[in-house]
């Protein structure tokens, strides 16, 4: 498969975490239309609403973990989801302000600002992308009979972890470049006015031709 033809499918697996988008529209709109001058501080039913829009809206990136990993695995099945799930838990878990500190041991104040925003949309591709492709690799490998209770479906979460140790060594050092380029990018299109909504509308269209249109909007 080319890569155009890759992204494509790509794309397609996006909209299995997007296809959650409308949900959380829904309940939200609705309980900011019940309260919309106190956002559900004056109605209980309001904030219940609010509330549970919002958790699908704060946990998009491991839904993108967990759709993408699903929408790219050879034959849709849940053991790659559960393996994208895993995945996305490793990284964000390494790379929380707390283990950073820890592992390049220093203060909690000095560790990039970067780091308080891994659990974001970004790393819950890559980190889908991933899990699919070990999935749709190693997902019929048989083991010895020592080990066979592992093989199979079962060998994938026990991969997927390990890959996600490796991508959390390679984040430690990659993120920070990354994240501060994204927002000197950000700061720099918004500056430029109509300009710079030109070329956030040229750059949607560009991936909207491949379906991953949807991957570029949390980048702004």
């Amino acid at each position: 498969m080319n890569i155009l033809g890759y992204m494509q499918k790509v794309g397609k697996a996006l909209m299995v975490p997007v296809a959650t988008l409308p949900a959380a529209a829904i309940l939200m709109g609705i309980g900011y239309w019940l309260d919309p001058v106190g956002w559900g501080s004056e109605s209980i039913l309001a904030a219940f609403l609010i509330k549970s829009g919002g958790a699908i809206i704060d946990n998009m990136a491991v839904l993108f973990a967990v759709g993408v990993a699903f929408g790219l695995s050879r034959d849709k099945n849940g053991s790659a989801a559960l393996s994208g799930f895993v995945m996305f838990l490793v990284v964000t878990t390494l790379l929380a302000p707390g283990s950073v500190a820890q592992l390049m041991d220093v203060e909690l104040s000095e560790v990039p600002a970067a780091f308080g925003k891994i659990s974001n949309q970004f790393v819950g591709i890559i980190v889908g992308i991933i899990s699919a492709e070990i999935y749709n690799r190693y997902s019929t490998v048989e083991l010895p009979q020592a080990l066979a209770f592992f093989s199979g479906k079962r060998l994938v979460p026990i991969l997927t972890s390990i890959a996600g140790m490796a991508l959390s060594f390679a984040l430690l050092y990659i993120w920070p470049a990354v994240y501060d380029a994204l927002i000197v990018l950000g700061i720099k299109l918004e500056s430029m006015g109509a300009v710079g909504a030109g070329l956030f509308g040229f750059f949607n269209r560009l991936f909207l031709s491949i379906g991953m249109h949807h991957a570029l909007y949390p980048v702004f």
